[in-house]
């Protein structure tokens, strides 16, 4: 009883300390490097980059109902809607360009299990030991279980492929942050694997994260930052409860649940703190700018 104590604690630390600025918290604003010519994947056909799915409102509306629990998990109505638009396709295809991530390919509700399986095959920058096998597995799965109908933005790294079926922004940026990540990984296939063990995603999505927040702040938009913030903050509470309840309790654990409400509580200040210091930024440079306008 004392360790969940102490856990549910530890859950909850890092939504005050984000709000004073702690430099190990976990999802502090970190740009990943750019991934080198020699590391990075290669682009594996001539088709564009990115992709969309012709329109099926039968099957993206059963994909709709599937993606409920998601929507409320994350307390956004977007969330596995299957009705990408311009807004978050065209911030993912700044944030491909801005990163040199030539190769990857992106699939906005559509499924091609047939030119992903090519993907795999030609998808060099991964040993063949992971491909043919984890790799294998990851292609089957979403053969199998199409993300046209049952959701899950995710980034498949041995077909460098982002399957998106979320209108949000921030998740399309993090996805793409995870392509990015891995493009600079000289092991792509191991560091892949590594992501099945126990305790060990909360690294991955950590870098991926932190990146997409050093990426918004960059651009100096903080709308967008604090959106980023509501998804992304208890997105990341959800790996943070299942790493404890993997190691205390078991992957049915209520800690998943105490991760969520603590990331969904960080969000929340985290988003008005941003906003709150856009607005005091703005109010100060106003006079400033109606005393220039006089003198003039």
């Amino acid at each position: 009883m004392l360790s969940r104590v102490v856990l549910v604690g530890l859950l909850f630390a890092w939504v005050s300390c984000s709000q004073v600025g702690c430099s190990r918290h976990p999802l502090t604003p970190r740009a990943i490097p750019l991934a080198t010519e020699a590391l990075a994947p290669p682009v594996i056909d001539n088709a564009a980059q990115i992709q969309r799915g012709q329109p099926r409102p039968i099957i993206d509306g059963l994909g709709w109902v599937v993606g409920i629990p998601s929507k409320l998990i994350l307390w956004d109505r977007r969330v596995d809607n299957h009705r990408i638009g311009l807004e978050t396709e065209n911030a993912l295809a700044e944030y491909i360009a801005e990163n040199q991530l030539h190769g990857v390919r992106v699939r906005l509700t559509q499924y091609r299990p047939g030119e992903d399986w090519v993907r795999l095959v030609r998808n060099k920058s991964v040993g063949a030991g992971w491909r043919f096998t984890l790799g294998t597995f990851s292609v089957l799965g979403e053969t199998v279980f199409p993300g046209r109908i049952f959701g899950g933005d995710h980034y498949n790294p041995f077909t460098n492929t982002i399957h998106l079926y979320s209108d949000v922004p921030a998740i399309a940026l993090h996805e793409g942050a995870h392509a990015k990540d891995f493009a600079r990984r000289e092991w792509k296939g191991t560091y892949g694997a590594a992501y099945l063990l126990p305790v060990v995603p909360l690294y991955h999505e950590s870098v991926a994260t932190s990146d997409v927040f050093d990426y918004l702040q960059k651009r100096d938009d903080p709308p967008a930052q604090a959106e980023a913030a509501r998804i992304l903050y208890p997105a990341y509470g959800t790996y943070a409860g299942n790493a404890a309840g993997t190691m205390f309790a078991g992957y049915s654990s209520p800690l998943y649940w105490v991760g969520l409400a603590g990331g969904h509580v960080a969000g929340r200040m985290e988003s008005d703190r941003i906003l709150s210091e856009a607005a005091d930024r703005e109010a100060q440079s106003f006079p400033t700018t109606a005393a220039e306008s006089a003198v003039r």
